[in-house]
């Protein structure tokens, strides 16, 4: 995997796409793409860490990428580093000019910066295409302004492929990303009620940050610890209104027709259809049927995948 690092950690010097890249759709590839063709300098993306709107209005931001999985899929279009400049107020009020000056010449060495058509930055977001062409050409350094990525339902962004996945749909989500939707986690220890219903599921801790699908009963793939092939699952995501109404939103994984022992595993989902919403059965025995035709419809939807 590609180094994540900060900007005083940075091999230089660099020829770098900016911006928050959130999702790495088709649009962020263009950028991206411009950085790792003939570089006259180390091929690198640098993004903020936090999200500034969690900083400036304690707003959370919930990433479609973390940065470590973020890391991974740059690696093999060519990234050969992955830079987080930490954002917090004092850099939030240093002025446009000055962040061109201090992070992106002294600090990284830019011969090259790619950004989209709508790049904003500095203090209040007044700084745009323009400024950075302004000052960092004084520099000597190449800028390359990409115009916005657009099919045939409008400009391609992170929002479209957020809204996609609450609405559970995946197809449209890998549509927009280019591959598959995927986010893991740590199987922690639940209460066990699944194991005597005849349908154990596993348990997963997903980091926080991470933006999930909308809630409900999924087919899925999950990939468990370091082992290649994946498994055929069913997933629910969200609360227990059958079980226990006032629990918490949980990730809970059922392998299909496997006895595997995934204590403290790390699984790796890929949601792949949403199976229905989620709803409250009058008892266990109608909760458990349910489940036994949702396993059903997984198996017959991911036996030709």
């Amino acid at each position: 995997m590609i180094p994540l690092c900060s900007p005083h950690q940075a091999r230089t010097p660099t020829a770098l796409a900016l911006g928050s890249f959130d999702g790495l759709h088709a649009g962020h590839r263009t950028v991206i793409n411009e950085v790792t063709k003939n570089p006259p300098g180390i091929p690198t993306v640098v993004s903020f860490w936090p999200h500034p709107r969690e900083i400036l209005y304690a707003e959370p931001r919930l990433r479609l990428d973390l940065p470590f999985e973020k890391a991974e899929l740059l690696a093999p279009i060519g990234v050969e580093q992955l830079v987080l400049v930490p954002f917090d107020r004092s850099l939030a009020a240093l002025k446009a000019e000055d962040f061109i000056e201090t992070i992106l010449i002294q600090t990284l060495k830019a011969r090259l910066i790619a950004v989209g058509a709508n790049f904003r930055f500095g203090h209040q977001r007044k700084g745009n295409t323009e400024t950075l062409k302004k000052y960092a050409s004084k520099a000597g350094i190449e800028i390359l302004i990409l115009p916005i990525l657009k099919d045939t339902e409008g400009r391609m962004s992170s929002s479209r492929i957020r809204t996609a996945l609450s609405e559970g749909d995946l197809k449209l989500a890998k549509k927009l990303m280019g591959r598959p939707y995927k986010f893991q986690g740590q199987v922690v220890q639940g209460r066990g009620l699944g194991r005597t219903m005849g349908w154990p599921t596993a348990n997963l801790q997903v980091d926080g940050r991470k933006f999930l699908p909308g809630l409900g009963v999924y087919a899925a793939w999950a990939w468990i610890n370091s082992n290649p092939e994946p498994q055929k699952a069913v997933m629910n995501l969200g609360p227990q209104p059958t079980v226990d109404p006032t629990a918490p939103s949980a990730v809970e994984v059922h392998i299909l027709d496997q006895e595997i022992d995934l204590t403290k595993s790390k699984v790796i989902i890929e949601p792949f259809q949403r199976l229905r919403v989620q709803e409250r059965f009058k008892d266990l025995n109608a909760l458990s049927s349910q489940i036994g035709q949702d396993a059903e419809q997984a198996r017959s939807l991911l036996r030709d995948y």
